[in-house]
């Protein structure tokens, strides 16, 4: 699992038929660190803080172990501070 930022939307209206409806969300797991993108199975905003899951996980938590995605948003984070103070 992986803390991540939720940075913005990204509209992709050419999918394969496997991906479905679900949307996909850009997140960054530090600032000025790569981005990533993530189906999100949870109803997040830009600017939350997330909990990310990877690999089989992922495909599982989007919900089949055949769906195409290697990073899915698997929860909220609803109190974080980054700097750990």
């Amino acid at each position: 699992m992986r803390i991540m930022r939720v940075k913005t939307t990204l509209v992709s209206t050419n999918r394969i038929h496997a991906m479905g409806h679900r949307p996909l969300l850009v997140v960054q797991d530090t600032p000025g660190g790569a981005r990533s993108v993530a189906v999100d199975a949870v109803g997040c905003i830009p600017g939350d803080w997330v909990i990310c899951v990877g690999s089989s996980a992922a495909r599982d938590a989007a919900g089949a172990r055949d769906y195409p995605s290697d990073l899915t948003i698997v929860g909220i984070i609803d109190h974080w501070n980054p700097e750990g103070a």
